[in-house]
């Protein structure tokens, strides 16, 4: 393996393992406990970020790594939750959905305009609004109507509970990519190569 592939190896690998470490970062802010049993966090930030800055088959790994950290029991997520029990609590369908939703937020995002920061930006709000909101909010929809018995509808409205704090994640993402894009222009925004 000559030196070049190998450098770009190692680097995939670090930015995979610092998405997923940020990840964990981010479960260590309190959650907000809601009646229904899904809590708000803001490790749905951390995957809009992994999407828009890896693309989505590295973004889709970090988050992968994480909830893989998740299941054997490491404390990762709000409130110190580990293992399986999460896994099958009412919010698994966003817990699961965490890894698929960064990947399709970074396939957006690849597919979307990042010639200037401005662009880049507006291209991280899109991207993460349809990946990492409405994508995610599908299969955390579908989650609680398999686990926690609801009817569509009934989950359907309790979702929505989530969509104004998710709305400024997503502007909260645009901002890091804007800077990100300003003052790293070198760095592959959508995993761009």
């Amino acid at each position: 393996m000559n030196s070049t592939l190998s450098r770009q190896h190692s680097h995939t690998l670090a930015q995979v393992a610092l998405f997923a470490a940020l990840m964990a970062v981010l479960g260590l802010i309190p959650k907000i406990d809601l009646p229904f049993g899904v809590p708000i966090t803001l490790q749905s930030l951390g995957v809009m970020l992994a999407g828009c800055l890896l693309g989505g088959w590295r973004g889709f790994q970090a988050i992968a790594l994480f909830l893989l950290a998740v299941a054997v029991g490491l404390p990762l997520l709000p409130g110190g939750r580990g293992g399986l029990g999460p896994f099958m609590a009412p919010a698994a369908g966003y817990l699961v959905g965490y890894a698929l939703a960064a990947g399709a937020t970074g396939l957006l995002m690849s597919a979307l305009p990042r010639a200037t920061p401005m662009r880049a930006a507006a291209s991280a709000f899109v991207a993460s609004a349809l990946g990492g909101l409405v994508f995610l909010h599908a299969l955390g929809i579908g989650g609680l109507v398999l686990l926690a018995d609801m009817p569509w509808s009934k989950a359907f409205m309790v979702d929505l509970a989530f969509v104004p704090g998710d709305l400024i994640k997503c502007a909260l993402c645009a901002l890091v990519v804007h800077t990100v894009a300003k003052a790293m222009p070198d760095w592959p925004l959508g995993g761009r190569a």
